[in-house]
């Protein structure tokens, strides 16, 4: 369903980097050109392989960004909120959508068709530039992606992600740390290029060494430095 542009667009394309540079005639030249739609919790915005429609910027809720497998395992590659912007490369190289976006929650999306965004890097050029690092910064993360599946182990993987989710959004309590999980373990597999059988069962090993606590869906980290510690000892 598509709704009328509202100041709401305004403001979320002032907090996505691609667009942050532009004065406000720019900026309403953009909203000029956009649409905005809602999306429920578990329905898809593209599909890896679709023909590229075109710019999608999230104005509220979070979007999963996903490659599958034949076999129907998934790797997320990115989870993206409210100021992000989702498929720039397709929109930029004119290709398919090399990976598929599902909301996870309700989210509003605001999208600018490819037509309309390639006209408008041509009448401000300094868009073409800021596409340009935003793809660098996406490129960055797939390399990171693929280093990480490439030469570190299921266990190094796990506790990077725990480390990860720790640093954002736990409670740091002297050498501890506290933090809600925020996801299953199929949802940690699918992060980390697994199964969720294998989570479940290092997880349960780092409980067993005392590395982590778990109580519910709240993960307990006693000792932050040894468990960044384990993870330097782990190939």
């Amino acid at each position: 369903m598509v709704y009328d542009i509202t100041g709401k667009v305004a403001s979320t394309l002032r907090q996505t980097p691609l667009f942050a540079s532009l004065n406000d005639p720019e900026l309403s030249l953009v909203a000029a050109r956009s649409s905005t739609r809602s999306y429920i919790a578990g329905e898809l915005l593209f599909s890896e392989g679709e023909s590229c429609r075109g710019l999608y910027m999230v104005m509220s809720g979070r979007i999963r960004i996903f490659k599958s497998s034949r076999s129907g395992r998934e790797q997320v590659l990115s989870i993206e909120g409210a100021g992000s912007s989702v498929a720039e490369l397709p929109v930029f190289d004119g290709g398919n959508y090399p990976a598929s976006a599902l909301a996870i929650e309700p989210s509003e999306i605001i999208l600018i068709l490819r037509e309309d965004f390639r006209a408008l890097c041509l009448e401000t050029p300094e868009l073409s530039l800021k596409l340009l690092q935003v793809v660098g910064s996406r490129l960055r993360q797939l390399v990171a992606i693929i280093e990480e599946l490439s030469f570190t182990t299921l266990r190094g993987r796990l506790i990077s992600w725990l480390l990860r989710t720790a640093n954002k959004a736990g409670k740091v309590n002297g050498k501890s740390v506290s933090f809600e999980l925020g996801a299953t373990h199929q949802e940690i597999a699918s992060h980390i290029g697994t199964v969720r059988e294998l989570v479940s069962r290092n997880m349960a090993r780092l409980q067993a060494e005392g590395l982590i606590q778990v109580n519910g869906h709240r993960i307990h980290v006693p000792d932050q430095a040894a468990l960044e510690a384990e993870l330097n000892l782990t190939p």
